[in-house]
């Protein structure tokens, strides 16, 4: 049998290095710890990429599913940091780059009954790995929120409107965080937490506290940045906040990097 062309070996003379090429919308099943010491399971969404030297005409999609499926199933935290790594292994490139989202759920009780109900986050790990061995690693936590708008309190004779919102948080570490403490200082800086499960008396409560906790997104985004500014393991940080506007025909949002 003659030898079959390797079409992505072939040099290529635009002279364009390409930053990342790979392959995106992977799913493998993962597991991860909780800060209880429990083991949670979930599906992680993948995209693996590697920049391209400029003299190849292209990369080698399938060595970036056998470097995935090199690893035991599930996929663990300290798999994902390692698999940059094993791609260099398989690829003449410099960089190699792994993200990857999951839902991450936890059971939270109601603030008045304490029935419990499960609630999901997604969640985002984001790493990066050069061949001399330099390691950047970047956690994502997308978290759901009530505000409650401090103008409308202001001016109206009854009521007030608020909203649905997300906060997304990413951070770079010294040492590891757990997911459940960065969930916990966003929902702790908002007017209200979200819940799966509220009877009338939770209701009633979550209603009253939102109302007395009047927060615009730039309020929302300077408590979270606060709070990240306190804690002694996070080095850099970006959160940002959206409201998804109850009356008005677009979204509020704001940024604060550090």
């Amino acid at each position: 049998m003659s030898e079959l062309a390797d079409t992505q070996n072939q040099k290529d003379d635009r002279n364009l290095a390409i930053d990342r090429v790979g392959v995106k919308a992977l799913r493998y099943p993962m597991s991860i710890k909780d800060k209880d010491g429990s083991i949670q399971n979930t599906v992680a969404t993948l995209a693996l990429a590697v920049d391209l030297p400029k003299e190849f005409k292209g990369t080698h999609m399938s060595r970036f599913v056998e470097a995935l499926n090199a690893n035991q199933e599930p996929l663990e935290v300290s798999t994902i940091v390692s698999l940059p790594q094993n791609l260099l292994e398989r690829l003449p490139s410099q960089r190699a780059h792994v993200n990857l989202r999951f839902p991450f759920f936890r059971s939270k009780p109601a603030p008045v009954t304490g029935k419990a109900g499960l609630l999901d986050y997604e969640v985002e790990f984001d790493v990066e790995t050069t061949r001399d061995n330099k390691t950047d690693l970047t956690l994502t936590v997308y978290v759901p929120v009530t505000t409650l708008c401090p103008c409308s309190k202001a001016i109206s004779q009854y009521g007030a409107h608020n909203q649905r919102g997300t906060v997304t948080l990413a951070v770079k570490m010294k040492s590891p965080v757990w997911i459940e403490d960065l969930i916990e200082l966003v929902e702790t800086s908002a007017s209200a937490q979200l819940y799966s499960l509220l009877k009338r008396e939770d209701e009633k409560f979550v209603t009253e506290q939102a109302y007395e906790n009047p927060v615009f997104v730039e309020d929302l985004v300077r408590n979270v940045a606060s709070k990240v500014h306190a804690h002694s393991e996070i080095t850099s940080f970006r959160v940002e906040a959206e409201n998804y506007e109850s009356i008005h025909n677009h979204n509020a949002y704001a940024v604060i990097e550090g």
